[in-house]
């Protein structure tokens, strides 16, 4: 098929192949750490912009570049590689990608200059996005009445890999210093890589594209997908703020409260308690209550940042740490299971128009993040507050 309007004339015949196949709980698992072991390498430097920066030569107001650089190189995967899994023999796609992440993250770990470890972030962001092709498989074999749950508790593995990335990268950083934290996350994705081999299931689509055709496509997805533009701002909206949130919640906790790498490791850790709010989300999009946990994310992502403005310490920052992290993750889950419901068998193409637009939305807030904490944390919270707040007015006033 070429565009989604076809996709919408076969809609019938969609449905009796969106039933899903079945799958495990040892399956869900293990997708939902394929997911989070894969997606910490793209969170590693937030917490080590200190080290990495002094050693290979950035200037300090350039930190959050780094970050932003991996980010802006998953973006770019988003569009040109994760659409592959809508023609592709999943499985070998999986295999393939995360044979270059390995690589990419080795050359991260013997970088001898900034240029060589841009040029690696970059490398790590574009094959992470390995994560986006296991999803939307999740999404394939789980039955329709029970997508939102299992898409939930895979992304509570991402989530959880996203936030555990942080900690478990100052600790190793600490002990043997930042090198070995790519080089360890080489090591761990090759094991990764073993075992998924043995454990995918085959999936071959039934779609046949030509490369061009099929990256065209996603320009028809974007026009003609309202529900996915919608959804897609709102998520880079929020996402913006979290990324803004936690690439400068460190250099806050070097510069106010004097943390070394394992004291900003453990901070990390409060966040990680946001990930329980991924399988909720899904049961209650599962039962009709989407729009009303759409509302809940934004606002607490608001409130989480409201509360940092008045600077009431460790304790409060913490707590709005663990309430932007729920808020984000479940506007992202609820987003997920409305979108993929649209055209099965475009899932990874709407993944991909979808998830490229709010991780551009990631990359702004890591920049901007350096610089407005450079000025205070004052500047950072007034941003982290305007954006979910404009986000939460719009889907407050869009038609139903």
């Amino acid at each position: 098929m070429t565009d989604t309007t076809t996709a919408h004339a076969h809609a019938a015949h969609d449905h009796h192949h969106d039933q899903g196949v079945g799958l495990s709980a040892g399956m869900t698992l293990l997708l939902a750490t394929a997911c989070g072991v894969i997606v910490s390498c793209l969170y590693f430097a937030q917490p080590l912009i200190q080290l990495i920066g002094p050693e290979l030569g950035f200037p300090a107001w350039t930190g959050g570049f780094i970050v932003t650089l991996t980010q802006l190189g998953y973006g770019a995967g988003l569009l040109l590689v994760t659409p592959l899994a809508d023609v592709l023999e999943n499985r070998r796609l999986v295999l393939v990608a995360l044979s270059c992440n390995v690589v990419a993250l080795a050359l991260a770990a013997v970088s001898p200059t900034a240029t060589i470890f841009l040029l690696a972030s970059l490398l790590v962001g574009l094959t992470a996005v390995v994560v986006q092709i296991l999803v939307p498989l999740a999404a394939h074999l789980a039955p329709r009445a029970i997508r939102g749950r299992v898409v939930g508790n895979v992304m509570s593995g991402l989530l959880l890999g996203i936030l555990l990335g942080r900690p478990a990268a100052s600790a190793v950083a600490e002990a043997f210093g930042w090198r070995w934290v790519f080089a360890a996350s080489a090591v761990g994705t090759t094991v990764l890589g073993l075992v998924l081999a043995r454990a995918l299931p085959v999936r071959r689509p039934s779609a046949a594209h030509g490369y061009g055709e099929l990256l065209s496509s996603l320009w028809t997805v974007w026009r003609t997908m309202p529900e996915v533009r919608r959804r897609a701002f709102y998520q880079a909206a929020l996402f913006g703020t979290f990324s803004l949130f936690w690439t400068a919640v460190p250099l806050l906790l070097a510069q106010r409260y004097g943390f070394g790498q394992t004291g900003i490791g453990l901070f990390a850790l409060a966040g990680a308690g946001g990930a329980a709010a991924a399988p909720i989300a899904g049961r209650l999009a599962d039962h009709g209550w989407a729009r009303a946990a759409t509302g809940f994310g934004m606002a607490a992502v608001l409130v989480a940042f409201a509360s940092t403005g008045f600077d009431l310490g460790l304790i409060p920052l913490a707590l709005a740490a663990v309430i932007l992290d729920a808020g984000v993750q479940t506007n992202l889950v609820v987003s997920q299971r409305a979108f993929y419901s649209l055209a099965p068998e475009i899932r990874s193409r709407l993944n991909s128009v979808f998830f490229a637009v709010f991780f551009v939305g990631g990359a702004i807030g890591s920049t901007l993040a350096s610089v407005l904490f450079a000025h205070s944390w004052g500047a950072v919270a007034a941003l982290g507050m305007a954006l979910p707040a404009i986000t939460l007015v719009a889907f407050l006033l869009e038609r139903r």
